[in-house]
């Protein structure tokens, strides 16, 4: 898999810097993290007022905070420098070492963070499978541990909204309050990764605390649709804040004067939700044109939000990512046989139309015709 990624990555570098035209600017799905800051948001970053963070004095910073946690019905919140670490930190926070954690097994928790489960919190994760990212609650509470001297506690249930791996899929609020309610049952606190919770909110036409509002905490993120350049906020009840201060502390994320990255936040909570519904437009029409491509395969029913996902023939994603590149798209290979195209603030309209126009023409010689010299 290392190797797939590094020959995709060199053949994207190469492509972008050598065998796109120089007149044809690059289309870049490959995520919405790579998406740039606005104006608005630098301006407020050289105007923030600041102070030292860690000692809980920096007023942008606590600004950013009472927000998010305004907005997802929280008591109270956490920024982090990552969302990665912000989920780390609540199940840390959440679940005790050697308890056992109920995951779905395509989330971003257990399958894309570098096994932190294990090495950070040092908790068992208990994989569920489930259809479009939406976990059975029937499964979960055949999930939960019995008291028995042999079985690790069951100790928290992690959720996601939308789901990454299953294609930006938004999981509907009353599946999310059943499944919360099975976990509360058991007295098993619940955590959201609700990296693109508000994509959910725009994708679902509901407020974000509306989808939170079962759950004991969420993690949402600022840096992707967003397009704030850093920054994750953790959200939950006062006594879990306090504690998952703590947690960002000792693994490091103790920040200083981090209101000059707030200040984006800010700006991103304030003038970007809206618009993601530009963006599950673009994916829409995107996904509709790809599916209409000889050698791609994309399930309609997963292009929910912002992501959309197809299928290749066997062993073919590299060429296909290799193909769009040298044509000026980019894109992520997900295994040997599967693509992402993301779309964000960054490609517009016009830009999802080029990119459909590229794949079109390379669709119609064969995916893997070109050789290797021709990137």
């Amino acid at each position: 898999m290392i190797g797939s990624r590094r020959k995709w990555h060199r053949a994207a570098v190469k492509a972008a810097s050598v065998g796109t035209p120089p007149n044809q600017a690059v289309i870049d799905l490959r995520s919405d993290t790579v998406t740039l800051p606005t104006p608005e948001m630098l301006r407020a970053m050289v105007a923030a007022d600041l102070g030292d963070d860690v000692y809980g004095e920096d007023p942008t910073v606590r600004r950013l905070e009472e927000s998010v946690a305004a907005r997802v019905g929280k008591e109270a919140a956490l920024f982090v420098p990552t969302g990665t670490m912000g989920n780390q930190v609540a199940v840390m926070t959440h679940a005790r070492r050697g308890e056992e954690v109920i995951v779905d097994v395509g989330s971003h928790i257990y399958d894309a963070e570098v096994g932190g489960l294990a090495v950070l919190a040092g908790v068992q994760a208990r994989p569920l499978s489930s259809r479009l990212g939406r976990l059975d609650p029937a499964d979960v509470d055949a999930a939960m541990r019995p008291d028995d001297v042999h079985y690790p506690r069951t100790g928290l249930l992690c959720l996601e909204n939308t789901h990454n791996g299953a294609g930006g899929t938004v999981t509907p609020v009353e599946r999310m309050r059943r499944l919360a309610d099975v976990a509360h049952r058991h007295e098993i606190p619940v955590h959201l990764d609700g990296a693109r919770l508000f994509n959910a909110a725009v994708a679902l036409g509901v407020p974000a605390a509306e989808i939170a509002a079962p759950v004991d905490s969420v993690m949402v993120c600022l840096s992707k649709g967003l397009c704030a350049p850093v920054g994750s906020v953790v959200a939950g009840s006062a006594p879990f804040v306090a504690e998952a201060r703590r947690n960002r502390k000792l693994m490091g994320g103790g920040m200083r004067q981090a209101g000059v990255l707030a200040a984006a936040g800010i700006v991103a909570l304030e003038s970007m939700i809206d618009r993601l519904a530009d963006d599950h437009e673009n994916a829409r029409v995107l996904g509709e044109g790809l599916a209409a491509l000889p050698g791609l395969y994309v399930e309609m029913e997963t292009v929910q939000t912002n992501m959309v996902y197809a299928g290749t023939e066997p062993g073919e994603a590299d060429a296909v990512v290799a193909a769009l590149a040298a044509a000026g798209v980019l894109i992520n290979a997900v295994g040997s046989s599967r693509v992402r195209f993301v779309t964000h603030k960054d490609v517009d309209a016009e830009a999802i139309e080029h990119a459909l126009a590229a794949a079109r023409a390379i669709a119609g010689r064969g995916w893997s015709s070109p050789s290797e010299a021709e990137y």
